[in-house]
């Protein structure tokens, strides 16, 4: 009886460490997109309800819009952009109840971390979270307010980062995106602080290891930044219009 024949399952040269490469490409060029959006959507330069041009950013990055629609896709599904049906995607404009739920789940996650932060930073972490808000504190004086935004969400991040559970800092760094569109659509106060001395008495609270203290700070410098905005329609749809002014006029 004759033995079948062996399939020839290797790939032809060249082949496929091609597609292999291809693809690894488009996952760096993919997430690169994800990021730029995303830091100018934190930052502000991106505003809500501004429509994604895609065609603009293939040309930008080189690559199609294949590329770039996963890269949307997966910054819809982080709700920091919105697709609406026969005319594209636009950065999101979260509703009241969304601010609310942000507000809320933020306040929660915040002390749960402190909690964590206590138990599992060392001195020299610590040490180095004072570091950031001395810095803080100089940018307060001498920088602007793209600077001060910046610095003040990262602070909420390597304090996240120090109770040692990645999946809440990047549950926490989420929460803290969506509330820079909630800042830019509903904030009615503009203060031109960045929390650095309330940054600065947490830690202080931390190293003393008082968990109630902290928490009761950092339940202080919530209250600060929500009180800067008013949840009515009304105030979204203001500034989404002032926007539209400030790109015509």
């Amino acid at each position: 009886m004759r033995k079948p024949r062996r399939q020839n399952t290797k790939a032809p040269s060249g082949t496929s460490g091609a597609v292999e490469t291809a693809d690894t490409g488009n996952d760096d060029v993919s997430e690169r997109i994800r990021n730029t959006l995303a830091a100018a959507i934190g930052e502000g330069a991106l505003k809500p309800g501004t429509k994604i041009l895609e065609e603009a950013i293939a040309e930008h990055f080189g690559v199609s819009r294949t590329v770039v629609r996963g890269a949307l896709g997966v910054l819809e599904s982080d709700h920091l952009l919105e697709r609406k049906r026969n005319r594209g995607t636009f950065v999101a404009e979260p509703s009241i109840e969304q601010a609310k739920s942000l507000f809320e789940a933020r306040r929660k996650l915040e002390h749960l971390l402190l909690d964590l932060v206590i138990a599992r930073a060392t001195t020299e972490e610590l040490d180095a979270l004072q570091t950031l808000t001395d810095e803080e504190e100089h940018i307060h004086h001498h920088g602007d307010e793209k600077s001060k935004t910046v610095l003040s969400g990262k602070f909420h991040i390597v304090l996240a980062e120090l109770a040692g559970n990645p999946v809440l800092t990047e549950m926490l760094a989420k929460i803290v995106a969506r509330l820079s569109l909630v800042m830019s659509l509903y904030e009615e106060e503009r203060k031109d602080d960045c929390g650095a001395d309330h940054h600065r008495l947490i830690v202080a609270a931390l190293k003393a290891k008082d968990l109630r203290k902290a928490q009761d700070l950092m339940d202080h410098h919530l209250a600060d930044i929500e009180a800067r905005v008013r949840l009515t329609e009304g105030q979204g749809d203001r500034h989404t219009f002032l926007a539209v002014l400030e790109s015509f006029s």
